[in-house]
């Protein structure tokens, strides 16, 4: 990138498949998002997540971790930023756009990407979306290898066990499907448009 070359380390983080979330409940039945896009309701103040669109990556009874995926802050050489990895990028890459994936650890990198790829240490994402260990995925892509669509993003999104869930119950978020043309072409407040436009009322 531009100037300097930010070096991160992977977070270790298990990744837990969750069950495809119930329009209807019975009471005290608990209700699962993961795969899903939480999506900042417009009374949501908090400058972290304001107008944010965020692919929930876990949700369980221990919390829930997810990235924003409408905030691009800037972007560089894929194969520069390899390099400053110690890793040999290919020539494919091209540029590779940085997100602020939210406030948690902003020093740690992730990359949620199409299914079409599955690396060593791959997680499939409920929905149709995986998540891989950000230096192999971003290599293989760097070759031409990688998957059809990735993004790539500093920091997390993460909730202790109920939070999430206090704060869906209050009405900060809405929930959406998960939209790969929104999450991997759209940005800024043209996807949180597009997002809250296709998110269902509260659950």
């Amino acid at each position: 990138m531009p100037g300097r070359i930010l070096v991160f380390v992977l977070l270790a983080v298990a990744l837990f498949a969750a069950p495809a979330p119930a329009q209807n409940r019975e009471p005290g039945e608990e209700l699962f998002l993961a795969g899903r896009m939480l999506v900042a309701a417009p009374r949501l103040a908090d400058p972290r997540f304001h107008k944010s669109v965020i692919v929930l990556i876990r949700h369980d009874p221990d919390g829930a971790f997810g990235l924003i995926v409408n905030r691009a802050v800037g972007s560089g050489s894929l194969k520069n930023f390899l390099k400053g990895l110690g890793r040999e990028g290919g020539e494919r890459g091209g540029d590779l756009a940085i997100h602020y994936g939210g406030p948690v650890q902003a020093d740690l990198g992730f990359v949620l990407h199409s299914a079409d790829f599955a690396g060593a240490g791959s997680q499939a994402v409920p929905g149709g979306l995986a998540w891989s260990p950000a230096p192999d995925v971003l290599e293989a892509a760097s070759r031409g290898e990688g998957p059809r669509r990735l993004l790539f993003a500093l920091g997390y999104s993460g909730w202790g066990p109920g939070q999430l869930d206090g704060e869906i119950a209050r009405g900060d978020w809405l929930i959406a499907p998960a939209d790969e043309t929104l999450i991997f072409e759209t940005t800024g407040d043209a996807a949180w448009d597009r997002a809250r436009a296709g998110a269902a009322v509260r659950l």
